[in-house]
């Protein structure tokens, strides 16, 4: 697995809760730290697409196994 800085599991979380939850972990790291979400909404792979051009911050992966979608977004 892909370094990261902070983990965020928004596991049985629907939209908005995980963009949410993520939006919030975000604003308390600091600018280049790595936050890794764990979700299992189905939704959130264009959520998180959609946010992170919508705030700067940089999608650096998504990827899904087994039912669950798991996020790497970079803070600007």
């Amino acid at each position: 697995m892909a370094e990261f800085d902070q983990e965020l599991d928004a596991c049985g979380l629907n939209c908005p809760l995980p963009i949410l939850r993520a939006k919030k972990a975000l604003s308390g790291m600091d600018s280049g730290k790595v936050l890794h979400i764990i979700a299992t909404d189905p939704g959130s792979v264009k959520d998180f697409e959609a946010f992170s051009k919508q705030t700067g911050n940089e999608l650096l992966d998504s990827n899904e196994d087994d039912g669950k979608f798991y996020f790497r977004i970079k803070k600007k």
